[in-house]
């Protein structure tokens, strides 16, 4: 493990010499993810692209791009775009990334099943904001608004998300 490698382990997240809380999904951590388990993929992967809200939050990086009112997270494994971000209008299942709530104001994207997914291995492993500590999320890495702010400002492009 490399100093700007992001490691979960047992409800923390290291990062740069700093621990910070975190939750992972409700299903736990598990080497078998299947699509709608609640749990977090163990393993190493790669940190591919980040989204932010600009109508909320500043730009948390040079390389972070805005999530607009049509986009989209594909997470029908029947679909050809299973795994994908698409746009609005989109007829199959989806997850709306300009959410209501601030979960997604900042959204780390990691390449888990992607971008060739494997149908019904799962979809979208993000790191995002927590709903609040303890709170499982959907399989996903949730942190603290502040931690989420300070870690995407330091990613670099070699960064991996290891889920011990």
């Amino acid at each position: 493990m490399r100093a700007f490698d992001i490691v979960v382990s047992r409800g923390n997240l290291r990062f740069m010499g700093r621990r910070f809380p975190c939750t992972i999904g409700r299903g736990g951590v598990t080497a078998a993810k299947r699509e709608g388990d609640g749990a977090t993929p163990r393993g190493t992967h790669r940190i591919v692209g980040m989204l932010y809200r600009p109508d909320r939050v500043t730009r948390p990086a040079d390389w972070a791009l805005p999530i607009t009112k049509d986009d989209l997270w594909s997470d029908d494994p029947t679909h050809e775009d299973y795994n994908m971000m698409v746009r609005a209008p989109y007829p199959y299942s989806h997850e709306t990334l300009r959410r209501a709530d601030p979960l997604y104001n900042i959204v780390i994207i990691t390449d888990w099943n992607w971008p060739y997914a494997v149908k019904n291995r799962g979809s979208a492993i993000f790191i995002h904001q927590m709903r609040r500590p303890g709170y499982p999320t959907a399989g996903c890495i949730g942190l603290r608004p502040k931690d989420l702010r300070w870690i995407a400002a330091r990613i670099r492009y070699e960064t991996h998300l290891i889920v011990l």
